[in-house]
């Protein structure tokens, strides 16, 4: 399970509060730093650890899951890294790729118990 994810570290400050991340995690707009960062941003790792020379899948099955109103980490990294996923994971591993996004809530992915209750249902 991936929640509420940080997980495109060459662009996570220009989204909501990735700006106020930077002195802990660095500025991908400075070469050396993102040669760093690349290092660490999972968006970018993804062929490394996914997908071996023989394009066999070796990725376990994942659940992302977000908030629309997240105000701390933008959906779009949980969005964006499901949409790579499917592009990558052969059709028959489709099903391996789970997604949900709970259009209320926040930074926890849900506002109140019974969100939370859906949410892990």
């Amino acid at each position: 399970v991936c929640q509420v994810p940080l997980l495109d570290m060459q662009r996570y400050h220009k989204l909501l509060a990735g700006a106020s991340w930077m002195a802990e995690y660095g500025d991908p707009d400075v070469p050396e730093e993102w040669a760093f960062i690349r290092g660490f941003s999972p968006y970018h790792r993804l062929h490394d650890h996914c997908l071996q020379p023989s394009s066999d899948w070796i990725c376990p099955k994942v659940l992302f899951t977000t908030s629309t109103k997240d105000d701390r980490v933008h959906p779009g990294h949980a969005r964006k890294m499901v949409r790579r996923l499917l592009d990558d994971v052969p059709s028959d591993r489709a099903q391996e790729v789970l997604y949900w996004e709970n259009i209320q809530g926040g930074h926890g992915g849900a506002a109140d118990n019974k969100q939370r209750a859906c949410m892990w249902t």
